[in-house]
């Protein structure tokens, strides 16, 4: 199963490449099993097993979602976007769009909603498959530590009281209409403007959506010894004043001070675990000593996880002066 669900990976990664090079008339089921060695028929049943979903409807739906962010982030014509990914007149755009987001191109352009797009499908994750890193590179960089101000802002999310770790969070989400990952994730893929987006369905499906833990007097007691629920959202303007889906909620996050704890770039693949016992180990042994700052444990605080492997892994920890 673990060779297959590679081989679907395989898939996945050339679509999204052929996608972004604006050649997605190449991307054929023909194309890719032959690739792979398999029949046609075998690949559209192992996709379909593995990915939940049928290659052709995968295919669409991936598309779409790149032309949906034309729409909403570029000033080309509709029907340039059409034909640049794949659609053969402009009517043809449309009706997939309309039939897809419920609404059509030029209206979508003329007021960005939040829909559901396809994010990229990770078929075959080390860590989601219980395989773990495969240990043949062991980072030594330094862990950075450092304060900082953030600016008010907006977090729009969904939370879980019950939750314990990103994988238990999605576990118990997923049980909930509505609340599902794809859902989630698409939703928020959609969504313009976020404050961490590094280029969204252009490099990385989830760009700008991030982990979060509330200090809160309800919530599930973490290694910290904090009270907290976990949350997962995406950071916007404080002045953001787009629609919000019916299963997240807002918060207005005040302006306050934080440290972080930062490890630079890592290969997923072999230093995941590694990456995170070090900056677990650094926030554990971390001495506020000599600083005029302590950390902040009262409620309404929040604590911001990015995790980029091409960038950084960063816990970012609310704290107050003494």
């Amino acid at each position: 199963m673990y060779e297959w669900q590679k081989q679907i990976q395989i898939i996945v990664d050339e679509i999204d490449q052929c996608i972004q090079q604006r050649s997605v008339e190449s991307i054929t089921l023909q194309y890719l099993s032959r690739k792979l060695g398999y029949s046609e028929f075998h690949t559209t049943r192992k996709f379909k097993e593995i990915s939940g979903v049928p290659f052709r409807d995968y295919l669409r739906y991936r598309t779409l979602a790149f032309a949906l962010k034309e729409v909403r982030d570029s000033e080309k014509g509709l029907l340039d976007i059409a034909f640049q990914y794949g659609f053969s007149s402009h009517e043809a755009f449309t009706r997939a769009f309309k039939t897809t987001y419920g609404i059509t191109p030029s209206e979508y352009r003329k007021k960005p909603t939040p829909v559901v797009l396809r994010t990229k499908i990770n078929a075959f994750d080390r860590y989601f498959l219980g395989l773990g890193e495969i240990g043949m590179i062991k980072s030594t960089d330094d862990i950075k530590m450092y304060f900082v101000t953030i600016p008010a802002h907006k977090f729009l999310h969904i939370k879980n009281d019950e939750s314990n770790g990103y994988w238990d969070f999605w576990q118990k989400q997923n049980r909930i209409p509505g609340q599902d990952f794809e859902t989630i994730t698409g939703l928020l893929d959609s969504i313009k403007g976020k404050l961490d987006d590094d280029g969204g369905s252009e490099s990385n499906s989830s760009a700008g959506q991030i982990m979060a833990y509330l200090n809160d007097p309800n919530g599930r007691r973490c290694d910290w010894g904090i009270p907290r629920t976990e949350c997962y959202g995406v950071r916007l303007p404080l002045d953001y004043k787009g629609e919000v889906p019916p299963q997240m909620l807002m918060m207005e996050v005040p302006e306050g001070e934080y440290v972080v704890f930062e490890h630079g770039p890592f290969d997923y693949e072999q230093e995941n675990r590694s990456a995170e016992e070090k900056i677990e180990k650094a926030m554990t042994a971390f001495d506020f000593t000599g600083s005029e700052y302590c950390m902040d444990t009262s409620s309404g605080r929040i604590t911001y996880l990015y995790f980029n492997p091409d960038q950084a892994l960063k816990y970012i920890r609310p704290v107050r002066k003494l």
